[in-house]
């Protein structure tokens, strides 16, 4: 055999060779375990993937709304913030209704849902969302299923949107995805969903992925109480917002796209958080409100602040009618996916759900 033919026959196989480990990386041992343990006393569902608790679904008393709260990589990593259910030292200590994974807006028939809370306190004018039923949890080789039934309520007590959420968690290796499909159902009345920045899908993550900044904030230290260190030390900071646009950093902020990726060293665990629009929600493809601080958020329904008043959504859900919210999350560790493996991640979740579950409005 000529020495050209064993060069091509060599690089033929390292690129097979590659192009394996690659996909095992990426997509990882799909039989993984999905569990779920109610602890309904507790106030919470865990979930295990491998046997590891990746997060807890929870209804605190004193948040207002359900949460996915810890948030961990399957490693083990904590990627979501502390405060104010459990402070860590050199975390930051504001917008105290921030806290883990959630789901809810800032302006429903005139009642902010988004912000109750944001004092220590329930406000007088804010809405709570309560869970009602854990409806059915079913674990599985490599999928889990959940399905719950909640109730969006003005400070009266009065409903105005019901809820019915189902979350499928799928094990990937070294990352797995929560899928949450939301339908919202207004009762006798209308309901108005109008502009607002504060919503809609959001996780609040750990003070390593936020961005670099120069604020003068102090951080908390060891006793849960502001300390000598400020937010713009930067001390292991790490985050990177890049959208599905090419858009980078603060640059994200306020733009549209299909998928935002959230990068970032944790005990130097590279760490990738992606949330993923769907094509069939509203205003696809979605505005982003991804703050530096650590908020990262999809608002399909608050335009006027992020195109300076270019555009407006006010969006509302005819009385006895309903709507479907679709996103997913993924949760890596161990290297930061590539744009080419969230498209691949965003093609599927497009091609799944809009054949499986249809619109429905």
């Amino acid at each position: 055999m000529k020495v050209s033919d064993l060069l091509r026959t060599f690089t033929v196989l390292f690129l097979a060779a590659f192009l394996v480990i690659s996909c095992s990386s990426a997509g990882g041992d799909k039989n993984q375990a999905v569990d779920f343990i109610k602890k309904e006393a507790e106030r919470k569902v865990d979930v295990l993937i491998g046997g590891k608790l990746v997060t807890s679904f929870c209804w605190p008393v004193n948040v207002y709304k359900p949460i996915f709260y810890p948030v961990y990589t399957i490693s083990g990593t904590e990627v979501t913030r502390g405060f104010p259910l459990r402070p860590r030292a050199g975390e930051r200590n504001d917008h105290i209704h921030q806290v883990g994974i959630w789901f809810n807006y800032g302006d429903v028939n005139g009642v902010d849902f988004w912000g109750n809370g944001s004092e220590g306190h329930k406000s007088e004018s804010g809405g709570e969302i309560r869970l009602l039923k854990i409806d059915n949890v079913e674990g599985g080789n490599g999928k889990g299923t959940m399905n719950i039934s909640a109730s969006w309520q003005d400070p009266s007590g009065k409903e105005l949107l019901s809820e019915r959420t189902e979350f499928n968690f799928f094990a990937r290796g070294k990352y797995y995805i929560i899928d949450r499909i939301t339908v919202l159902k207004a009762n006798d009345i209308p309901v108005s969903m109008k502009d607002t920045k504060e919503g809609m899908y959001a996780i609040r993550v750990a003070r390593q992925l936020e961005m670099p900044s120069t604020d003068d904030d102090l951080l908390l230290d060891q006793s849960g109480s502001p300390g000598a260190e400020k937010a713009g030390e930067n001390i292991g900071v790490t985050g990177n917002y890049r959208s599905s646009e090419g858009k980078e950093g603060d640059a994200v902020w306020g733009t549209r796209a299909r998928w935002m990726n959230l990068t970032g060293l944790i005990n130097n665990d590279e760490i990738s958080i992606v949330m993923i629009d769907h094509p069939d929600n509203v205003s696809y493809p979605t505005y982003w409100h991804a703050r530096g601080y650590g908020l990262f958020s999809a608002n399909p329904l608050g335009a006027v602040d992020f195109t300076q008043g270019n555009e407006r959504v006010d969006f509302s859900v005819p009385a006895g009618g309903e709507v479907i919210f679709r996103y997913r999350m993924v949760i890596n560790s161990g290297m930061h996916l590539t744009d080419d493996i969230i498209n691949s991640i965003a093609d599927e979740f497009a091609a799944e759900y809009r054949q499986e579950k249809g619109d429905g409005r």
